[in-house]
């Protein structure tokens, strides 16, 4: 039986000696994985911490969980033994809903909370989706948004194998972000910084400034160029104002 360590969260390169852990969650239909590469271009005293959901990368053989409050709530627990150095959140898209909803489950837990959190390529939650739901949709049209999406390699799509394996996964993941319903609370604590692309149809700059109202600490507004997916993109932008950030972090 694996723990919850190894379930839910893995280290692609252990720093024992890092002053602050970095705790990246995946977008819809991504994995952990996405994010081993910033390990080569983070700072050194930063150690990079991915997150495990089902059905993918290593518990590929698990069903994707439809429920984004489940996500939360195993996330949430899995994250409990990982609390004993200062650390901070990263989430693109469904992981920034994710990373904002443990911030909060944690708040109740009474628990340590992030020193900051990075949220991109997400309208903020209270903001409603404009779009209805596309979970659903018979495969092909299914396969059109994902194409608009621009997230899924053309290769991919057109591989049909490959899309029947990958495809509850992406059904599961669209619904528990479609499904999703923001409750209400007071702000976190915990300084934001909110990062769009200047070409994302489907976050406005208007709908990521809302994230302003989400926190009580200092806010932050970036855009990069690039669509719903400029953290490929803008990768090492990305990363240049990751580090610097983290770095001011480290050094209060």
């Amino acid at each position: 039986m694996p723990t919850v360590k190894q379930t839910w969260f893995s280290y692609p390169e252990t720093k024992p000696h890092a002053k602050l852990r970095l705790f990246c969650f995946p977008y819809a239909g991504g994995g952990g994985h996405v994010y081993i590469p910033w390990k080569k271009h983070l700072l050194d005293s930063v150690e990079l911490v991915v997150a495990q959901l089902p059905g993918r990368g290593t518990r590929m053989m698990e069903p994707a969980l439809t429920s984004l409050s489940h996500s939360v709530q195993g996330l949430a627990q899995g994250l409990l033994p990982h609390l004993n150095k200062p650390y901070v959140f990263f989430g693109h898209s469904m992981g920034a809903i994710l990373a904002f909803e443990i911030a909060r489950q944690l708040r109740r837990w009474q628990k340590p909370l992030p020193k900051h959190l990075f949220m991109a390529g997400r309208r903020a939650p209270q903001v409603p989706d404009p779009d209805p739901p596309t979970y659903h949709l018979p495969e092909a049209e299914f396969i059109q948004e994902l194409k608009r999406l621009n997230g899924t390699p053309k290769e991919v799509l057109e591989h049909q194998e490959l899309m029947a394996l990958l495809m509850p996964t992406l059904r599961a993941d669209f619904q528990a972000c479609e499904t999703y319903q923001y409750q209400q609370e007071s702000a976190l604590p915990c300084p934001m910084t909110a990062i769009g692309g200047i070409n994302d149809e489907n976050a406005s700059d208007a709908e990521i400034l809302a994230w302003q109202q989400q926190t009580t600490a200092e806010f932050t507004h970036v855009s990069f160029a690039g669509d719903h997916f400029f953290l490929h993109a803008s990768q090492s932008e990305l990363l240049k104002l990751l580090n610097q950030q983290l770095q001011r972090i480290i050094e209060q």
